[in-house]
């Protein structure tokens, strides 16, 4: 069973389902792609998982608990963290101080005592943030800036972590270091659910990929079977020569 599922789950806005009947299954330390064109229900079916959108039928479960009807603060408290395709960093504040807030905020609802410092300074040894990590967000460039969402993440301790385009705006050399530090951090035992349109990227890191198109899962499977599925090859990939180019 994996960490996050969502199961026969339906979206429907006004006339048009935006979602049928999809179903997802996120395991643990495993990376897990969702890919499709624009406007396939990627982002519909993203946010129904993690709680910005309540689905029509159907159900999402965490750690085997339905939290279909749970808020977003309510799955982060059971384990769920979320990264977002616009950077919703606090401009305001340095990379660590956006950490600081995170882990404060998990620690006052959780059991867990670990000093907010300690887990601070780990994760941004684990993410690498030591060179900029007193530099406030705003002027972070963007590869720096996603690192720091990602790490403001893995601050709360989560057994699942979403990721919405987080390779967007990231140079070649950040892609590939992004790429190592997801599978170093899924050998640790994290699952992360990856929707992003670098395919590249998606072939490389995921262990399954789903591939969304009009609303329906059309495909799913590792990268070598979905990029040789008909199906996906018309509606998103194009001929198999022409993946990552």
């Amino acid at each position: 069973m994996g960490v996050l599922e969502a199961q026969g789950v339906r979206v429907k806005f006004g006339g048009h389902m935006a979602v049928i009947d999809a179903d997802i299954d996120v395991e643990p330390g495993r990376i897990t792609g969702l890919i499709g064109p624009n406007g396939a229900g990627k982002t519909t079916l993203f946010n129904v998982m993690t709680g910005l959108q309540t689905p029509v039928t159907g159900r999402v479960l965490l750690n085997g608990i339905d939290v279909t009807g749970f808020a977003p603060h309510d799955r982060a408290q059971r384990g769920m963290a979320r990264t977002f395709q616009r950077i919703e960093l606090f401009g305001s504040l340095t990379a660590r101080e956006n950490l600081q807030v995170a882990a404060e905020i998990k620690r006052s609802f959780s059991a867990q005592q670990q000093p907010v410092a300690e887990r601070v300074d780990h994760v941004i040894e684990l993410v690498g943030l030591r060179p900029f990590i007193d530099t406030r967000a705003d002027v972070l460039t963007t590869g720096q800036a996603r690192l720091v969402e990602l790490a403001r993440a893995l601050v709360t301790r989560p057994k699942v972590v979403l990721l919405d385009e987080p390779a967007s705006g990231l140079d070649a050399d950040e892609t590939e270091s992004f790429a190592v530090l997801l599978q170093q951090l899924t050998r640790e035992g994290l699952a992360i659910l990856l929707v992003e349109h670098d395919i590249p990227l998606v072939m490389k890191v995921c262990h399954r990929i789903y591939v969304l198109d009009l609303g329906r899962i059309i495909a799913s499977g590792t990268g070598e079977e979905v990029q040789r599925d008909p199906a996906v090859i018309d509606a998103y990939l194009g001929a198999p020569a022409d993946v990552g180019h």
